[in-house]
């Protein structure tokens, strides 16, 4: 081991080469013919990373722990549901995260030998970006959907955990939770939906302005053809928020008294939706999900004790 290098930092990052050689290895198993051909220019330089920090380091012996596995696991089966766009995002938010953290790294040691290592290894790094983003444009495939669908997830999953607790605090009777629920979450998938399309329209309203400029001055470029349809991410936003909203009305639909069910299938969807979030984002796993968590609790919390305050300050008896 290095003098002055940090032991839980050195086993990190040969760790963390190990989890993306094996996962570009499983993935290289079904992708399609223009991802194979990425990852099949990321094994051998990923090999080549492995082998360096090993060496570096002095590990001769190093194995993935059952977390890594499990998030490998994750990972290839978002995959294969979301197909090339799926492999694709991923690819993307590897190399994003890689560069942050050895940046990071650099930052820290960069008088130091581990500096100029994490330099040659940061090189590397900055292709394989480019190669991925340039093959982003051939292939057509839009990554913003995807991330679209598990915020979605997110938005509708949180929103409507908090006001199913203050349904369950106000209403005497399930019926009315119910109704009450699918009433908000259909209202907000449409707004959501809405809110989506607006936002996208004046984004594609702004570009064509530039690019019609840019005609104008004769420094326009090659338009690739590659403009997301703003009436699609709208339909994708709002069917991904209601699907959301369903977790915690579904336990209502079967039976559920009480907040309690809906709370714990809704911690159990939201922990798997913040970690995919956080990963094609680039934020801390760790982060996420407990931001998320303390999000939840505190909507389901202050739900209820404002609806509770509410049917008793004005005598509301439904």
């Amino acid at each position: 081991m290095k003098k002055g290098i940090d032991e839980k930092l050195s086993k990190k990052l040969v760790l963390d080469e190990l989890f993306d050689l094996t996962l570009y290895r499983a993935l290289a198993r079904f992708a399609g013919k223009d991802e194979k051909i990425i990852l099949d220019k990321l094994i051998p330089v990923e090999e080549r990373h492995f082998e360096f920090w090993k060496s570096f380091f002095g590990i001769t012996e190093v194995y993935l722990n059952l977390g890594r596995k499990i998030r490998l696991k994750i990972i290839t089966l978002f995959c294969r549901i979301f197909g090339q766009a799926g492999i694709h995002i991923v690819l993307e938010a590897i190399e994003i995260y890689g560069i942050k953290k050895y940046l990071n790294v650099w930052n820290h040691y960069k008088d130091e030998e581990l500096g100029s290592a994490v330099r040659r290894v940061l090189e590397d790094e900055f292709k394989h970006e480019d190669e991925i983003v340039s093959a982003s444009k051939r292939t057509k495939i839009f990554p913003e959907r995807v991330r679209d669908i598990f915020l979605g997830l997110n938005d509708g999953l949180v929103e409507i955990l908090g006001a199913v607790s203050g349904f369950f605090a106000a209403f005497s009777n399930t019926s009315s939770v119910l109704i009450a629920a699918l009433t908000v979450a259909v209202a907000g998938s449409i707004s959501m939906a809405a809110s989506a399309f607006a936002a996208l329209s004046s984004a594609l309203e702004v570009e064509s302005t530039e690019n019609e400029k840019q005609k104008f001055l004769g420094t326009a470029t090659e338009d690739d053809g590659s403009k997301i349809n703003p009436y699609g991410s709208a339909l994708v936003v709002g069917i991904s928020y209601l699907f959301g909203a369903l977790v915690p009305v579904i336990p209502v639909i079967f039976g559920a008294k009480n907040i309690l069910i809906s709370m714990i299938a809704s911690t159990i969807v939201i922990i798997a939706v913040s970690y995919i979030v956080a990963f094609l984002s680039g934020m801390d796993a760790k982060k996420r999900i407990l931001l998320n968590l303390l999000i939840i609790f505190l909507a389901v919390g202050i739900s209820y004790i404002l609806a509770t305050t509410a049917k008793q300050v004005f005598h509301i008896d439904i």
